[in-house]
């Protein structure tokens, strides 16, 4: 694909100098809709007039898909069990997304949630002071995605140093983040990513820092919410070329299914904002709170209020019961048709959510419905995640279930 052919060399050398450097309750089980077809890998684009050319304003724009997931949260448990994954020597989490590989490797563009900071020379901790493995940036390249935001309310867990080390990792394995920064000038900078003939601008965001203060001298390093800056970086990034704007807000209530006010409130704003008639912002895909939320059209722009967790340890809501709808997710994937005329918008043609899981006794992510294919009894769990992603009207405006 556009923005992974170039990283395999050093993915290669990444996982080659790793190695060396360490010698949930019944649920209500109704009927489920048909779903849509197994989403086929991105054709390349066509000659003109070719059999897969798609009309658009311009030679060479072709439809694209892009994926989205949520919160990458590696307790305690799950770092065991990449070492363990590993064989003791080192840390390997890409057995962990193995489940999930062919979904995300086979779309356009793929974008993540990395919620926690890295830490250093084996000093390595869950919750509530994250600090995990870098070996996880190898295994997010390994399973195809492009680009991760960054801005969580742990982005500051260990401090700029933790953000810097977090970022160089990412680097290292080609993976583009949006949402912290090292230095002024990158937090200047515009995450623009590629697909279909299209620039695909990434902006990300956090509702806070769970009460940690900006590094002294570097308000930049984290974008917080806020919604005059979050409309001024799109518009900014149209500017720079941008075609599509996709914004990952940190946000919303935890263990609350159901977006929250603040998050009802910005989507209405950043979807509503618009420059010269067009939209300012494409697409919104949210994480937080920890269990699946609701996908919803508003003012014409498709809105993803929480993605779930991808990957996390047993988890326990507030009241200190552990809770299964913490390790349920699911995977966003949107397909963007190019305009029919010069500086139109590229339109969602067809939006779609698969569910996933994250198995903590085996430590796999599963795509539910690729389970269930395989003869699993996941029906209760797939049809609990479906309810409340449609809770919002989504079938209404077009949103189907994938594989």
């Amino acid at each position: 694909m556009t923005q992974r052919a170039a990283r395999t060399t050093a993915l290669t050398a990444l996982l080659a100098a790793a190695a060396a450097a360490c010698a949930s309750p019944p649920q209500e089980s109704p009927p489920a809709p048909p779903r849509a077809p197994a989403a086929k890998p991105a054709a390349k684009p066509a000659a003109s007039g070719g059999p897969s050319a798609v009309r658009g304003a311009s030679a060479g724009m072709r439809a694209f898909t892009l994926v989205a997931t949520g919160d990458v949260l590696p307790h305690s448990s799950v770092i065991e069990q990449a070492r363990a994954d590993a064989g003791g020597a080192g840390y390997d989490f890409r057995p962990m997304f193995a489940g999930v590989k062919p979904v995300i490797s086979k779309a356009d563009l793929a974008i993540c949630h990395m919620e926690t900071v890295y830490g250093a020379d084996g000093d390595y901790t869950g919750y509530p002071t994250f600090k995990s493995p870098p070996e996880v940036a190898v295994a997010l390249a390994d399973t195809g995605y492009d680009s991760c935001s960054t801005a969580s309310n742990h982005t500051l867990d260990d401090g700029s140093e933790g953000l810097r080390r977090t970022l160089d990792a990412l680097d290292e394995a080609g993976v583009k983040h949006a949402g912290s920064a090292r230095s002024e000038a990158e937090a200047r900078q515009i995450t623009m990513l590629t697909a279909g003939g299209a620039k695909v601008a990434h902006l990300a965001y956090t509702y806070g820092t769970n009460g940690l203060p900006l590094p002294t001298g570097r308000p930049w390093a984290v974008n917080l919410l806020n919604d005059e800056k979050i409309i001024s970086d799109a518009r900014a990034a149209r500017r720079a070329g941008a075609d599509v704007v996709v914004v990952s807000p940190h946000w919303g209530q935890e263990w609350q299914d159901e977006p929250n006010a603040q998050q009802l409130r910005l989507a209405k704003a950043l979807t509503a904002s618009q420059t010269d008639g067009r939209p300012d912002i494409d697409l919104i895909v949210g994480t937080h709170a920890h269990v699946p939320q609701a996908y919803e059209k508003v003012n014409g722009s498709w809105v993803a209020y929480g993605l779930g967790d991808q990957i996390a340890g047993a988890m326990f809501n507030h009241s200190g019961a552990q809770d299964p709808r913490g390790n349920q997710g699911t995977i966003g994937r949107f397909t963007f048709a190019p305009p029919a005329e010069p500086d139109g918008r590229w339109e969602v043609s067809k939006a779609e959510f698969i569910p996933q899981w994250y198995d903590t006794d085996a430590g796999r992510v599963v795509n539910v419905n690729a389970a269930i294919d395989d003869g699993a009894d996941h029906t209760a769990l797939r049809d609990r995640i479906q309810r409340v992603v449609m809770s919002r009207g989504g079938a209404k405006a077009g949103l189907v279930m994938g594989q």
